[in-house]
């Protein structure tokens, strides 16, 4: 949080309550909250509980680096390296749910090369990768 907040400062970037809220919600969570989980939770912490509110907080989070969306479950994960460019790669359990953050270097990637060769710049790229972590996976040999 306070990286996120110094971040904002430098940046000259509003961190409203509900944006603060927000990012909050998916710090503390261990698993990815989709929108209306977010729109619950900030319902019950007494803030406006109309989908516009948490969507216009998710999607700042987003923009800025704070948040990334994981596209295959719909669902929003905080940054666990705001303010560092980086092309996160997302490991999603598919027991517990469970989504795990690692970071590929674009310009040494396989993907990145390929794309040149062709002749074209990667811009953004998401990586999710689905599976069954460590934790489940030593359960499931039980």
């Amino acid at each position: 949080m306070d990286a996120v907040q110094a971040l904002c400062a430098e940046r000259g970037l509003r961190l409203t309550p509900v944006r603060q809220k927000v990012l909050k919600l998916l710090l503390k969570s261990h698993a990815p909250l989709g929108a209306y989980a977010i729109l619950s939770q900030l319902a019950d912490s007494g803030f406006n509980a109309q989908p516009p509110v948490a969507y216009r907080a998710l999607d700042f989070l987003v923009e800025n680096g704070f948040a990334h969306r994981i596209e295959k479950i719909n669902a929003f994960v905080a940054c666990n390296r705001p303010g560092e460019g980086h092309a996160p790669v997302f490991m999603i359990c598919n027991d517990c749910g469970q989504v795990a953050e690692a970071s590929a270097r674009t310009q040494s990637s396989s993907l990145d090369r390929t794309a040149r060769a062709i002749g074209f710049d990667v811009e953004h790229m998401v990586v999710e990768a689905q599976g069954v972590c460590a934790g489940c996976r030593e359960k499931a040999s039980m």
